[in-house]
């Protein structure tokens, strides 16, 4: 199991309003754009903007994450072996599967692996010292 990629949330209140922002930053356009339950994410280098009413968007705050993986089923036994909790347990989305996993020491991270579609998006140019260039 590797860690392939981890984003930093940045919460923001419009989604086109803000991703031109982070693009320029990045130097490249949004990997991934999509909607997960009532927010509506875009992936930019490292960034993962996440744009939704207060309400929607709270119960991410206090998560870490994304953490993508190239194994969720490995990540989850692996974890589970240190005394970790399963808060949310695998699910799916658009880009994969994902689950939430309590660490001993209280931090709650988010775990996703992609599906082959999103992992050749994402990672169709490689580059140098990336895990998968």
């Amino acid at each position: 199991m590797r860690v392939l990629k981890t984003y930093a949330r940045v919460f923001v209140a419009d989604l086109d309003e803000s991703l031109p922002l982070y693009e320029t930053l990045v130097g490249a356009s949004a990997d991934l754009r999509f909607a997960f339950e009532k927010a509506e994410l875009a992936a930019v280098g490292d960034f993962l903007l996440i744009a939704g009413a207060d309400d929607d968007v709270e119960n991410y705050r206090s998560t870490v994450g994304p953490v993508i993986v190239d194994d969720l089923d490995a990540l989850i036994a692996l974890i589970t072996g240190t005394s970790a909790a399963v808060v949310i347990g695998e699910s799916h989305s658009a880009t994969g599967r994902f689950a939430y996993l309590r660490h001993p020491d209280g931090a709650v991270l988010e775990y996703v692996e992609w599906s082959p579609e999103i992992v050749a998006t994402v990672f169709a140019t490689p580059k140098a010292g990336h895990p998968l260039g």
